[in-house]
């Protein structure tokens, strides 16, 4: 639990109150104890940072149709070689477990039936942004950071851009590329597969 502190003035005497705020958060295992019970169902589009379960915009057709297209062009590209798991989760820590759109994971006969995924199983994640650009940005690039995920891409739909980060730490990725239509780009992990921007962006 984290506590704040809250203020304010009460009554024509203007009393100055401070009355002390606890904000529960949750770790992972109660974030799936809740929907074992029912509270969080599968229609409710969420996931959990920093124990705050955060509430997922809802999936436009061009967002849905950008994950199609990566899907289809990473699926052509790392059949044999990685796994490419759409919209499922991967555990950052105890308290963070996001959803990326497009997740390239180390090979596994199993495709991770038997194992959850955690950061270290991550070769590359990818967001599509079309009204997300500041929260994927923001709040998730730097968490995918900490956890040490070695590549995070940002398609930008509404700017019509790929953004690309690359050699993660704790304070962020040391490297921060912004890449256009006529250029290219390859995952960190696989050099040999390149693809267009606008291959990505359609």
């Amino acid at each position: 639990m984290t506590a704040s502190r809250l203020e304010y003035h009460a009554g024509k005497g203007n009393v100055h109150m401070q009355v002390e705020v606890t904000k529960k958060l949750f770790t992972v295992d109660e974030y799936y104890q809740m929907a074992r019970a029912g509270i969080l169902g599968p229609e409710d589009r969420v996931e959990l940072i920093d124990g705050e379960i955060i509430q997922m915009s809802p999936i436009g057709h061009g967002h849905a149709g950008s994950v199609n297209r990566t899907n289809h062009l990473f699926v052509a590209s790392f059949t044999g070689r990685a796994v490419v798991s759409i919209q499922n989760p991967i555990q950052l820590n105890n308290y963070t477990e996001p959803e990326p759109d497009v997740l390239l994971l180390k090979p596994r006969t199993d495709y991770y039936a038997s194992k959850k995924v955690w950061a270290e199983d991550a070769l590359l994640i990818v967001e599509i942004a079309d009204t997300t650009l500041q929260y994927d940005r923001d709040i998730k690039v730097p968490r995918y950071a900490a956890a040490g995920i070695p590549e995070v891409w940002i398609e930008n739909l509404p700017d019509d851009e790929l953004l690309v980060y690359r050699e993660p730490s704790v304070g962020g990725y040391a490297v921060s590329l912004t890449l256009h239509r006529g250029e290219s780009v390859y995952p960190v992990a696989f050099p040999d597969a390149v693809f267009r921007i606008q291959e990505l962006l359609g």
